[in-house]
């Protein structure tokens, strides 16, 4: 009679996944995911959660504009901006557009910089060589001013954002995770697969890359942070997109219209905290893989 408890290998996912390590036994870790995910359930329902079009201008019910009104006064949860929006709708919506830039520019740059840390951590040479050259090109672009200079010459969009950080940022990235590749590169069963006749394809993907899943996920938790703050950098500068609707877009247009000398704080406090909160929870997940990745710091 055959086992039927035979194990079965785990799939290609699920191996991936559990190389992620999720560093679940650190609360400030546990509560950076909780901050993400609560965004992410926002910004998936953010339809159903929003009561009006971010961008329609509403008005009251005896047909007068309805704008700066304070928060509650005739059903606006957080009031309404100078133009009459609802400013809890362009909160919700927001959140889309913050999570949509920061996740694509954090696969990006997670990507980008852990190919380049692979390749030129494991085949060294002259591949090193050339690949280091360019993170050191990148090293000496200054970011802003860069992704500044990118939003002029193009048209407005969030992606310019996604763009530049995956032109320049993956240099961090791919200097740690090139560092981490020379040291597992001469470990004992990379040794031994070679001599067992794996190619090099092989022993990168099985063997080396689920050992730098914690680093990119971690350097990629942080480039949502950087991403989300660019895009509100360059929107209060007035390099944004001004067809959608983000927490820095909100932030530029309170300021246009004068919002602290009229002390509508309830119009730009809210997605400045938005925006704190989304740093802080990368900043708090960075923390949890500290004691899995380098384990002696808490000591």
């Amino acid at each position: 009679m055959l086992d039927a408890a035979v194990e079965r290998k785990p799939s290609l996912i699920g191996r991936m996944f559990r190389s992620l390590r999720l560093p679940l036994n650190d609360p400030f870790a546990v509560l950076g995911l909780l901050i993400y995910a609560v965004f992410v359930l926002t910004a998936i329902f953010a339809d159903q959660i929003a009561p009006y079009d971010p961008t329609e201008i509403l008005s009251t019910p005896d047909y007068n504009l309805a704008a700066d009104l304070r928060p509650g006064e005739d059903g606006y949860i957080l009031g309404t901006t100078s133009l009459g929006r609802d400013i809890f709708s362009q909160i919700v919506h927001g959140s889309r557009s913050a999570l949509l830039i920061g996740i694509t520019a954090a696969f990006m740059v997670a990507l980008i910089g852990s190919i380049v840390g692979l390749v030129s951590g494991y085949f060294r040479g002259w591949v090193d060589v050339i690949l280091m050259r360019l993170a050191d090109i990148a090293f000496g672009i200054p970011f802003l001013p860069f992704v500044i200079v990118l939003a002029a010459f193009l048209e407005p969009s969030i992606w310019n954002v996604v763009i530049a950080m995956a032109l320049v940022l993956w240099r961090d990235t791919a200097r740690v995770i090139r560092s981490q590749v020379l040291t597992l590169r001469s470990r004992g069963y990379v040794d031994a697969a070679r001599v067992a006749g794996s190619s090099d394809m092989k022993i990168i993907l099985r063997h080396i890359a689920p050992n730098i899943l914690p680093l990119s996920f971690l350097y990629g938790s942080i480039a949502i942070g950087w991403a989300i703050l660019t895009e509100a950098s360059i929107s209060f500068l007035g390099f944004g997109d001004p067809q959608s609707i983000s927490w820095g877009y909100m932030l530029q247009d309170a300021f246009a219209s004068q919002a602290l000398a009229k002390q509508a704080y309830y119009w730009f406090v809210p997605p400045g905290i938005c925006i704190i909160l989304v740093v802080s929870a990368g900043f708090f997940i960075t923390r949890g893989y500290e004691n899995i990745l380098f384990p002696k710091l808490g000591r």
